[in-house]
């Protein structure tokens, strides 16, 4: 048995939907599954999904205030204003700030652009830098990604006689900010079709208004921007990234090529991963790290040197992000194992002096996918006396709400159920994780402790091909709210399997369901090659690939998760080194038996682990999730009850034997005959001294005419006394197999030929109708 740390929660699409949009739109079962479990209820829904067009974006103008936007900004392009582009530190940010460049740049405006620093200025709108674009002369300010909650900035930039555009997309509060106009696809409520825009998508609705066309051109900085931010690819949001996609695979831009240099991206190739996991995180990083500044001059870049450049410079921020990650992951992972009050609370929280405000959040994540717990990371700044920081949650602890319950001690906080920020006092920490460990303990079962798996599409090898591959890419973009499929193999079983890799880390299985096979990959998982045996039913989580080897393609299948509720039978018989078989083993899981003092005598100094000695009476064995069976028990029902009072998921026989009677066999009745006769007619032999003739004479074992004697012996056919055997011909008459060595020697015969001789799979079987 293996079980996942997970819950896997299957879910099915259904089965008549999927065969109607495969009948209707000609696709594969797979794709159809897909577009089942993302909500397609017909194949027009369906087929409108699939091919989107550019009548999926709404008129810019009817987004609320949209039309006095247009007219402020071509009042200040007639008027020659200076106009302040103001952005956010995040990829949406950059992406919104480049979007609004690009626009009044087309225009003719002299316009610049600022970014807070998350250090100095913190987040949204700063009336440091408001002041500082008065006093450089600017007349209007457009806000991107931000300035939906910047109340008090804005009313400075308004009392110095400034103008303010806020173009924003986060969540809003009772009151908002005395701007001359407020584009935001929720406020007012429902005045727009499609809420859910990030901060570059709302920047793009103004600069397809004061274009007065849609510009193609800018769709590629919205799908960064979109993809980065999380925000549902639905409706209008899906054919923004989609466009913006296609036209990254066959941009002439700079910062595209020089993007796909430092990251190793085949630019014809990217998809919304590469955007997800290469480009979006080099952008986020500078803003993390110091100014976020180089990422708009990155997109702003007319020349492939300065891009080149740029990028790099990213790069390396990038990487420096990535150790200040791995290091204050590090240390706070310390410290929830050496601290009994943190690692016990059902809310983590961490916190250290001097860590990086900038990436608390993405370590708060890292933590929450170790322990799947809430998780609070905080930077301390003993001067300021503030403890600043990052939260994540799991399903059924409503973070937001959950802080809210502690305004009393963390006065200033803002986020979502999921994710959230915070600065307050640093001697409230303590008191913190006290007060949401409390809380938690109210609202949290055992059950959402422990991670989720969601896997929406079962699939069957035989619906697995390359072209049902390609078919998939084609459905995407995948991300929030149409997320990239999951899927599960059930109750396959593996026809062969191996570890790969120069440090054999990886393995490389064939499934099959009796009839096709199918080959997988699990990267990081050649522990599996230890856990897991043929003949039984196994289901995997994982991914599709094709895998293209001079000029093949065949279908793959990544592994991610695996587990099977099955026993395991692990065939370790026959393997004369030690080690060879001990490293397969978890050790310190594993009950070592031995039914013969002989064998833990042998094997007490190899194997380096404590060996149970098994007697009748079983006093000293207990429930065992694993046992390695060393050596053959005296009996079989002594094997039985050790199986029953185990209860074991796996097995390991071994079944060590340096005195083998399988192959020697039983003399036969013909041999017991002559030997006797012999022995009638030699009164008075000297058997002792003569064995050894005896056994040159007919050829048979030394061994053999021994065991012939002990069954005579015992069934006093045969009398020795001072070395010289005699024949009781008044013995009464007995089968040889009632003789106590004749039973026991067949008994061991018989258990070595189903235990020790027989196919893995006859021993399989044994065991099976012993367990079940």
């Amino acid at each position: 048995m293996i079980q996942s740390k997970k819950r896997w929660q299957v879910e099915r699409p259904d089965e008549q939907l999927v065969q109607q949009l495969q009948n209707d739109l000609q696709l594969s079962a797979i794709a159809a599954k897909i577009l089942a479990a993302r909500g397609c209820e017909t194949s027009a829904h369906a087929e409108s999904l699939l091919n989107m067009t550019e009548a999926s974006i709404y008129d810019p103008f009817l987004m609320h205030g949209m039309a006095e936007a247009v007219a402020r900004i071509e009042q200040a392009l007639d008027n020659g204003e200076k106009i302040l582009v103001y952005g956010d530190y995040d990829a949406d940010g950059v992406t919104s700030t480049t979007v609004m460049l690009h626009v009044l740049l087309d225009l003719g405006a002299d316009v610049s652009f600022k970014i807070p620093n998350r250090f100095l200025h913190g987040y949204g709108p700063s009336e440091q830098l408001f002041r500082e674009a008065h006093a450089e002369g600017v007349q209007l300010i457009i806000t991107v990604d931000n300035g939906i909650s910047g109340i008090e900035p804005i009313r400075v930039a308004k009392e110095l006689g400034m103008d303010v555009i806020v173009t924003d997309h986060h969540e809003p509060g009772e009151e908002l900010p005395p701007a001359d106009v407020i584009l935001h696809p929720r406020v007012p409520e429902g005045h727009y079709p499609f809420g859910e825009l990030a901060g570059v998508g709302v920047a793009f609705k103004l600069a397809h208004a004061l274009y007065g066309e849609l510009p193609a051109h800018l769709f590629e900085f919205v799908a960064i921007g979109t993809i980065a931010d999380l925000v549902p690819l639905v409706d209008e949001n899906r054919y923004l990234v989609k466009r913006g996609i296609e036209e990254m695979q066959r941009s002439l831009s700079p910062w595209v090529q020089a993007m796909c240099e430092v990251s190793s991206a085949d630019q014809s190739k990217i998809n919304e991963e590469t955007i997800g996991f290469y480009f979006g995180p080099r952008l986020n990083a500078v803003g993390r790290l110091g100014e976020a500044a180089p990422g708009v001059e990155l997109l702003m870049a007319e020349d492939a040197i300065k891009a080149s450049s740029l990028a790099k410079k990213l790069n390396a921020c990038n990487t420096e992000r990535k150790d200040i990650v791995k290091d204050i992951t590090e240390q706070a992972t310390a410290m929830i194992e050496a601290d009994e009050k943190i690692h016990n609370s059902l809310v983590l929280v961490v916190a250290g002096e001097g860590w990086n405000p900038g990436v608390v959040g993405i370590v708060a994540s890292r933590l929450v996918e170790l322990y799947y717990r809430p998780t609070i990371v905080l930077s301390l700044d003993p001067e300021k006396g503030t403890a600043k920081g990052s939260a994540r949650s799991i399903e059924g602890f409503h973070l937001y709400n959950e802080l809210a319950k502690n305004r009393d001690i963390i006065p200033h906080f803002g986020g979502h159920p999921m994710a959230a920020g915070m600065t307050f006092p640093l001697e409230h920490v303590d008191e913190l994780r006290a007060r949401l460990d409390a809380q938690a303990r109210a609202c949290l079962t055992e059950e959402q402790l422990t991670p989720v798996l969601n896997i929406d599409i079962p699939l069957k090898i035989d619906e697995i091909s390359t072209d049902a591959i390609e078919e998939i890419a084609k459905l995407g973009p995948f991300g929030t709210e149409f997320p990239k499929p999951v899927y599960v193999l059930e109750d396959v079983e593996i026809a062969s399997m191996r570890k790969i890799g120069a440090a054999e880390n990886h393995i490389k299985m064939e499934l099959t369901d009796g009839f096709e096979k199918l080959d997988s990959v699990g990267f990081n998982k050649g522990h599996l090659h230890d856990e897991l045996t043929y003949g039984i039913k196994v289901s995997f989580i994982g991914d599709l690939q094709i895998n293209e080897w001079q000029g093949r393609k065949k279908p793959q299948f990544m592994i991610e998760d695996v587990q099977t509720t099955e026993w395991q039978l692990f065939d370790i018989r026959g393997i004369r080194q030690t080690s060879r078989w001990l490293n397969t083993v978890p050790k310190e899981e594993a009950a070592f038996l031995a039914f013969r003092p002989e064998t833990i005598t042998y094997y007490q100094s190899l194997l380096g682990v404590p060996i149970l000695h098994v007697d009748e009476s079983l006093s000293n064995v207990g429930q065992a999730n694993f046992i390695v069976l060393l050596d053959l028990p005296l009996n079989v029902q002594l094997l039985e009850t050790v199986l029953k009072k185990t209860t074991p998921t796996r097995i390991y026989a071994h079944f060590y034997m340096p005195d083998s009677q399988y192959f020697n066999g039983m003399p036969t009745r013909e041999q017991f005959s002559w030997y006797y006769k012999f022995l009638k007619n030699r009164p008075s032999f000297p058997l002792n001294m003569h064995l050894d003739d005896l056994a040159n004479h007919t050829g048979w074992p030394l061994e053999a005419l021994k065991f012939m004697s002990q069954v005579f012996f015992e069934l006093d056919f045969v009398t020795m006394e001072s070395g010289l055997t005699t024949v009781n011909e008044n013995a009464p008459k007995q089968a040889l197999s009632e003789a106590p060595s004749y039973k026991q020697r067949s008994e061991q015969i018989d258990m070595e030929q189903k235990l020790v001789y027989a196919p893995y799979i006859e021993l399989k079987q044994w065991f099976d109708e012993r367990m079940y």
